[in-house]
């Protein structure tokens, strides 16, 4: 094959990949278009949270790890970390949603599909930021004061967004992916859950599947655009922003141990006591880290955008975190 049967070929295979992205993104429209829902018609519908049921799961909450709760206390430590479930949502999709909007910034004068999905894209994760306000303001009026939140949005998403776009894409994905493997592993099988909790995964659910599919089109872009260099130091940004959540994560353990035992109406001896942070960490490593990074989807894109030095690296920093789950 002489170069310029070549060049037509690569320039046939990249117009081909091409129409096939815009399909993709053409299709996330019709879906967004599809399955939209609000806040009030659809998922909170006049109800208040159930606490005499679970909010979280064992699958997410890990409480079975604490042999030594009785029913009560298992299932208001389930409800614990469902308020803070709704406030760390609440956080990411802070930034989520600002990178969506300056992501679409590649498309304004392109693809003019690939652009609706990413302005959908961002306008349905600013309703989730308002959906999770409302929650977080019904389970306020209801549960224990002293609830803690250790980090504030803003000052975490211009963190978050100050890093290489496609370190911060990758920890989107993983976010994306995490909520739908919550939903479809621990919340859909449960039947004796809180019926507004489920339906907030339910309805989550419904838009962060398509999300995902836009979050994957536009990281692979951003690694196409960007050379070795600069790939291998975005690489190192995603160490650093595992870290920065995992840092988060652990903070927020050790506050909602104080809360949860503090709401309780017996007292805990030390060893309990420090079981139930121990416990706590785990279970948010496991649910905004490990579900996300070890989701097959993520590990296989991760994969195709990475030397096997490179992997080593991150999979020594995320060593500690899984072990520890």
């Amino acid at each position: 094959m002489n170069v310029a049967t070549a060049r037509q070929a690569a320039l046939r295979w990249n117009a081909n990949v091409a129409a096939d992205d815009s399909a993709r993104y053409a299709r996330c429209v019709q879906v967004s278009k599809r399955v939209r829902w609000d806040i009030d018609a659809d998922v909170i519908r006049g109800r208040d949270f159930d606490h005499d049921r679970t909010f979280l799961p064992p699958g997410l909450s890990l409480v079975d790890a604490l042999d030594f709760l009785d029913e009560g206390e298992r299932r208001f430590f389930s409800q614990v970390q469902g308020r803070t479930y709704a406030w760390m949502f609440g956080l990411v999709e802070r930034f989520i949603g600002a990178k969506m909007l300056q992501t679409s910034g590649q498309h304004w004068l392109g693809d003019q599909r690939a652009l609706e999905a990413l302005v959908r894209f961002s306008d349905e994760e600013i309703k989730h930021q308002e959906l999770f306000r409302r929650l977080e303001a019904l389970m306020d009026a209801r549960m224990p004061v002293g609830h803690t939140k250790v980090a504030e949005p803003n000052a975490v998403a211009q963190a978050v967004l100050g890093r290489r776009s496609w370190a911060v894409l990758a920890l989107i994905l993983s976010i994306e992916l995490m909520s739908q493997r919550h939903y479809e592993e621990s919340i859909a099988p449960q039947m004796d859950l809180c019926p507004l909790w489920k339906d907030v995964f339910l309805f989550h659910w419904r838009e962060e599947s398509q999300h995902s599919i836009v979050d994957e089109l536009e990281w692979q872009a951003e690694y196409e655009r960007i050379g070795e260099d600069e790939h291998d130091a975005a690489v190192d940004d995603l160490i650093s922003l595992v870290g920065a959540v995992d840092d988060i994560l652990r903070a927020q353990a050790d506050a909602d141990a104080a809360y949860f035992l503090s709401g309780c109406d017996r007292p805990f001896g030390q060893r309990q006591r420090d079981r139930v942070a121990s416990v706590l960490r785990g279970a948010y490593r496991w649910q905004y880290i490990a579900s996300g990074v070890q989701h097959p989807r993520f590990e296989r894109l991760f994969t195709e955008m990475t030397t096997p030095a490179q992997q080593r690296r991150v999979a020594g920093a995320l060593e500690p975190i899984v072990q520890s789950i």
